[in-house]
Formats: C-alpha cells, sequence, structure tokens
C-alpha cells in the first residue's frame, strides 16, 4: 500500500510540475485530534492542536481538480495516568492527494490517500515534558484517508473541513492497534485563485 501511495504522490508531483492550469496556496487552521484503539479501558480524549501548509490544485476540467498537499500536522491525544492528564503531541509532515468534486456556487467535495511521517512526540503535564512516550514508541509513517467539504471564493480566500481516518496501527511498543483520527478546520488562500473559482 505504501510503495502505491508513493508512485501515486510522484505522478501527482510532477503533473503539478508539467500542468498548466495549477493554482499555488496556502492553507492553515485547527486539529482536533485523537486515537481509535483495541485496547479495553483506553480512556484517550480529543487534543485540540493545528495544522498549517502549502497546496497546489491541479484542475483537471471545469469540476474535477487534484490537489496534493504538504502540510505541518499537530496531532496526538489526551489521556490520564493516575490524577495528572497528559498530553501527547505526535507531530508529522503529511501529504494528502485529494480529488475534489466542484458542487457549485464555491462548494466542493473531496476525498484522497494521506501519508504522514513522524517528526516529532512531545508528552506533557501542563507545559513540563514528562517523557514518557518518544519517537521509538511510534512507527515512522502513517497512512489515512481524507474526506471532507469546503467552499472558495472568487478572491482565492476559502475555509475546509476534513476528516483524516487512519488505516494503519501507528503502535510501535506493544500488541495494541492505534490509529489517529483527525478533524481539521482551516482557512486556505489560492495565490492566483480568481482563475480558478469553483
Amino acid at each position: 500500500m505504501k510503495k502505491t501511495l508513493f508512485i501515486a504522490l510522484a505522478a501527482a508531483a510532477s503533473f503539478a510540475v508539467h500542468a498548466q492550469n495549477v493554482d499555488f496556496g496556502l492553507k492553515g487552521g485547527l486539529n482536533l485530534a485523537s486515537w481509535t484503539t483495541n485496547s479495553n479501558g483506553a480512556g484517550y480524549q480529543n487534543r485540540l492542536a493545528y495544522h498549517v501548509g502549502g497546496l497546489a490544485q491541479i484542475n483537471l476540467t471545469p469540476q474535477i481538480a487534484v490537489q496534493p498537499e504538504v502540510v505541518y500536522s499537530s496531532q496526538g491525544t489526551k489521556y490520564t495516568l493516575g490524577s495528572n492528564e497528559h498530553s501527547l503531541a505526535l507531530n508529522y509532515i503529511n501529504i494528502p492527494v485529494m480529488v475534489q468534486a466542484k458542487i457549485g456556487s464555491g462548494v466542493y467535495a473531496e476525498a484522497g490517500p494521506q501519508i504522514g511521517f513522524l517528526t516529532s512526540v512531545s508528552d506533557k503535564i501542563n507545559s513540563t515534558e514528562t517523557n514518557y512516550f518518544t519517537t521509538q514508541d511510534f512507527k515512522n509513517t502513517d497512512v489515512a484517508l481524507g474526506f471532507g467539504l469546503g467552499f472558495q471564493g472568487s478572491s482565492g480566500i476559502g475555509v475546509d473541513a476534513r476528516y483524516n481516518l487512519g488505516l494503519t496501527n501507528i503502535n510501535n511498543a506493544g500488541s495494541n492497534d492505534i490509529k489517529n483520527n483527525v478533524l481539521q478546520i482551516g482557512l486556505f488562500l489560492k495565490l492566483n485563485g480568481t482563475r480558478s473559482r469553483r
């Protein structure tokens, strides 16, 4: 699966370089991240964080576009150990490739695969680092499926909401199956978006 994703990402990047109708842009916003797990009694809670990155929208037809992105995304979860609440940050460089269908009046729906590369891990109680979890506890890559909705205005400014459903087990330190799940809500700016209004 990972090999197929790499091939798809490379093909999309190559096509973006050579395509004539490409809009480049910036995006950022909030993450509401947590885990799903097969562990009985696990009490993982939502962690509020952020994402920021860039995008290239490749307009294939007036109704269909492909949008590869490179996004720094702070994910993870919150959990309680003893009487202390931990904020566990898993930070990734994510590369989603979204297929977008333009519904009309600036609205679009999207879905596509995403591969993420773990860059760092931080486990804190309040502002104090505990090192209870480190990068050695998690796998280096994460595969997800994203789907969502968005709106782009004629100025190139827009809003989007996307849910990234984790498909692979990120646990590298035990037998429990752990998957990332992230709801993202954000803003984006197409730098030349006035010519490709949805």
